[in-house]
């Protein structure tokens, strides 16, 4: 009995800790009253948790139960077909994306000078249309947002699921911890093309009957996450398993969209915030 009640615990401070460090720059709530306090806060808990599955992610270093893509034990999914996708420039008028009010305070595309706003803008477009191939099918319908470059969304059935992206210089001040051993969390890691060491996670959110998963790695001088977060509205889970993002992360397409974001940056490294 209290085994258990110390692994909730240790779950809980994990899961605090990370939301933590992911909002620490976030702006607070203005001073609203009624329907736009309501909507305030939810745009602020949809900013926090885009924000704290990068940050998530990394709960799943040092876990054991390695399996190797490349063979030997076990074996994760072979990347789908259509990973052999390359990028390509974007060709114009990009379709349009789906619009994020940013909460008061925060920046959003719409604020990036046009050129950098148009290299990512195209960037985007070439992630829509590689991972749209690469997830499961029947997933849904994906397409960018503007309010940064790493949010994107995938609609289906009414249902809104954030994903997110996200290629940024590799913060070396951020420990790695060790994955939660409680019931419902789910992780794993698995060796991608040239070696590159990955994490996944699967983990219980908001009222513990829906998950989110995550995907993230070290990529060159970058630190790598991929991410879908359940539906806050319906109460409904990330469609998508840990294999099946990990086959993903393993697709040559998938890389060649990091190995650009790597080569040319598009957001700031971001510092760690010590907690308390």
């Amino acid at each position: 009995m209290h085994d258990q009640e110390h692994l909730e615990d240790r779950t809980v401070l994990l899961v605090r800790d990370a939301m933590d460090r992911a909002s620490a720059d976030l702006p607070p709530l203005p001073d609203l009253a009624g329907p736009a306090l309501a909507e305030g806060r939810r745009r602020k808990s949809r900013t926090r948790l885009a924000v704290a599955s990068g940050v998530l992610c990394v709960v799943a270093l040092g876990t054991a139960g390695a399996v190797s893509l490349a063979g030997g034990g076990h074996s994760a999914p072979e990347p789908p077909a259509a990973a052999t996708v390359t990028p390509t420039p974007t060709a114009s008028p990009l379709p349009e994306p789906v619009h994020i009010e940013p909460t008061p305070g925060e920046e959003s595309m719409a604020d990036l000078p046009d050129a950098e706003r148009t290299r990512q803008e195209n960037f985007q477009q070439q992630a829509v249309a590689v991972l749209q191939e690469l997830l499961p099918e029947g997933i849904g319908t994906m397409q960018r947002t503007d309010i940064n470059v790493r949010q994107y969304q995938v609609t289906k059935g009414g249902k809104k699921f954030v994903l997110i992206f996200s290629v940024r210089p590799h913060d070396p001040s951020r420990p790695s911890k060790p994955c939660a051993d409680v019931k419902g969390v789910v992780c794993r890691t698995a060796t991608l093309p040239d070696g590159v060491e990955a994490e996944a996670i699967t983990m219980p959110m908001d009222s513990g009957e829906v998950t989110g998963t995550w995907v993230a790695f070290r990529y060159g001088g970058s630190d790598v996450s991929l991410s879908l977060n359940p539906d806050e509205t319906s109460n409904t889970s990330a469609p998508v398993t840990d294999d099946q993002l990990l086959a993903v992360a393993a697709a040559p397409a998938f890389l060649d969209l990091v190995r650009i974001a790597d080569e040319q940056p598009m957001v700031e490294r971001q510092s760690s915030v010590p907690a308390g």
